[in-house]
């Protein structure tokens, strides 16, 4: 992912961001009221920027496939061209000694190749991999610290018995007790 890519990345999480940290909160909750399509946009916006990353590993693992087809390839014909000489030359043991030599010191260097393009390949998912997860780190910090400030606590009222029995004859419903796991809404 470029720099250019990562910046608009981090500026639609940014902006998801702002965008629930702006919300209006929700009457005796600490919820809040977020325009959905704006959050769908933004969402839908960064998602869109992430595949880029993922295809170039994936073209990273397709031409180390390739490499490999074709060094195996290579190696096999260099072989046969070997044995077909040998046969020819049966007398000239030192060429047969030579081909096979050869033929083994090439598959040697493809398979060594082939190590180190899967080793890059690796490397460069591996490091693309951490970026994002670093990424999604800040990102959930961030939404975990904006929900913490909207989280508002209302201290306790002092109140009569008799208006306090009323309000707990009424059920209300709290959706953030409701998205707790383990507990049925």
């Amino acid at each position: 992912m470029s720099e250019a890519e990562s910046r608009h990345l981090e500026g639609l999480l940014e902006q998801l961001r702002d965008l629930v940290e702006a919300a209006r909160t929700m009457p005796m909750s600490a919820s809040v009221l977020v325009n959905r399509d704006e959050a769908v946009e933004l969402i839908n916006r960064a998602l869109g920027s992430l595949p880029a990353e993922l295809r170039h590993a994936r073209w990273l693992l397709k031409e180390r496939q390739e490499y490999l087809t074709t060094a195996q390839r290579e190696s096999g014909e260099l072989v046969e061209s070997a044995r077909v000489q040998a046969e020819r030359m049966v007398e000239r043991s030192d060429i047969v000694r030579e081909a096979r030599r050869a033929a083994q010191q090439v598959i040697a260097d493809a398979e060594a190749d082939a190590r180190r393009l899967q080793h890059a390949a690796e490397d460069y998912v591996d490091a693309r991999l951490a970026a994002l997860e670093g990424l999604l780190d800040k990102t959930m910090t961030g939404v975990r610290k904006g929900r913490d400030r909207l989280a508002v606590e209302l201290p306790p009222e002092e109140e009569d018995h008799d208006a306090a029995e009323e309000r707990e004859e009424i059920p209300v419903f709290d959706q953030d007790e409701a998205r707790q796991p383990g507990k049925a809404p």
